[in-house]
């Protein structure tokens, strides 16, 4: 009886993936749209590159492009557009949702980064909105100073970054997340690094339980930090829970620590290596700071043009973010000759944006002028910055990221001669895509020499 049994269950199961086969090929929505037959069969073209062979598939993306033309079917079930003008129109469009498959890299499901649905997602991010408004960021001058100042080194980011390794993992298969959350110790074994985060994520845990039992009704001036909106007794009793407000707290703690730290990485190994382009941003910053030690603040700084030049061209060069992340939109979208369906996952890799030589000539240099000179397109440059990607669906923390970049690179210029030491360019060539981008070294990171402090 058992034998027939498993011939049944084989003969069912081929069955179906003939037939799903011929679906996807046939008369999928997405049929008429160009791209690897392999592709449209099956995720596992995918994984074969992500997965197996380490974050390559944005390259076979890239490949796919140069064949196909500029918009591809990369799976199953997503289309990829390779088109910096059609950006705007994926990324801004009202009502987005996010993609349910591509969210479970952050391995925080109850995130507002996470969050599929549009209204959802809104409900969520406003809850912190008011802690990341241009104006409290104004206010805040003083307590970055005081970070930059203290020259503080924060090990989390080492944990960040390993933990990018499981990205793909968790992606593919969902229920690593629910192991990464019930069984920390193995993931730890498995990523020693990854001990920082843990240790984090244990810390935010028991600091949500304190606030969640001890939280007051917000006065009238509103929550005094994120902690207190999150746990706050007006809050839904369902997001009123320590795995809703760990998963919040981590993701906002991972994105305040990498990417700026990535950012400022970026822009010191390419400034210490041009003497030229380091003294024109020193004597630029001399104008208001007489002092390396000058109290300059925040709106002082973002009127100096060669330091924002110095700041766009380091965020477009520290690829941040090189996962795509896809939107959903509830309405047909139209793109050349294109009718994309209504629900189908869309996306444009950010690195294809910020390395397109056609609105940036010679993408691989570093080069800040860039950006105070006329584009060859006429257009203004910032328009195809998209680091903090655009829409309702953009980086919460935009305005202190960038407060952080201005008076860190300040800081830095101002007080510190530096001479890089063993770190040659490979070193900062992106060659994988682990969520953020990572070079063949597995780390990146710059090593350098102090040899004046001003």
């Amino acid at each position: 009886m058992t034998l027939p049994l498993i011939w049944i269950g084989l003969t069912a199961a081929v069955s179906y993936l003939i037939v799903r086969s011929i679906y996807r090929l046939y008369f999928h929505p997405l049929r008429s749209f160009p791209g690897p037959k392999l592709a449209a069969l099956t995720h596992a073209y995918e994984f074969y590159y992500d997965g197996v062979k380490g974050g390559q598939f944005i390259w076979e993306i890239q490949r796919m492009h140069e064949i196909y033309g500029p918009i591809v079917r990369i799976n199953p079930r997503e289309l990829h557009i390779k088109d910096p003008y059609y950006f705007d129109t994926i990324f801004t469009s009202r009502k987005q949702a996010k993609d349910p498959f591509m969210v479970r890299i952050f391995a925080t499901p109850l995130s507002t980064a996470a969050t599929v649905e549009h209204d959802f997602h809104r409900y969520r991010r406003e809850l912190v909105n008011p802690f990341f408004s241009k104006r409290l960021v104004m206010n805040l001058g003083h307590v970055v100073q005081n970070k930059v100042d203290k020259n503080l080194k924060n090990e989390f980011r080492d944990a960040v970054g390993s933990a990018g390794h499981l990205c793909h993992v968790t992606r593919f298969f969902s229920i690593m997340t629910m192991i990464v959350n019930a069984a920390p110790g193995l993931v730890e074994w498995m990523q020693p690094k990854s001990k920082g985060l843990f240790e984090a994520k244990r810390m935010i845990e028991k600091m949500a339980r304190s606030a969640i039992e001890n939280s007051p009704k917000a006065d009238r001036h509103g929550p005094k930090t994120i902690f207190d909106a999150l746990c706050d007794k007006s809050v839904r009793p369902e997001e009123r829970t320590i795995p809703r407000v760990r998963d919040e707290a981590m993701v906002v703690l991972g994105a305040g620590t990498e990417t700026t730290a990535r950012v400022l990485t970026t822009g010191s190994y390419h400034l210490y290596r041009d003497g030229p382009r380091l003294e024109k941003l020193r004597a630029e910053l001399k104008t208001i700071m007489p002092e390396p030690t000058s109290q300059i603040s925040l709106v002082q700084l973002e009127q100096l043009p060669y330091l924002t030049a110095v700041i766009n061209e380091s965020l477009r060069l520290a690829h941040t973010v090189m996962i795509r992340t896809p939107r959903i939109s509830p309405t047909p979208l139209a793109y050349k000759d294109y009718i994309i369906p209504p629900g189908t996952p869309v996306s444009e890799i950010f690195y294809f944006m910020h390395m397109d030589p056609s609105i940036f000539p010679q993408p691989e240099t570093f080069n800040p002028e860039r950006w105070l000179e006329p584009s060859s397109t006429g257009e203004r440059l910032t328009k195809f910055l998209v680091a903090f990607s655009k829409g309702s669906r953009n980086c919460v923390g935009m305005n202190l990221a960038y407060s952080e970049l201005y008076h860190m690179f300040a800081a830095l210029v101002r007080r510190f001669d530096l001479e890089i030491y063993n770190t040659p360019p490979e070193s900062v060539h992106i060659t994988r895509d682990f969520m953020i981008g990572l070079p063949e070294s597995d780390a990146f990171k710059v090593y350098c020499l102090v040899t004046n402090a001003l």
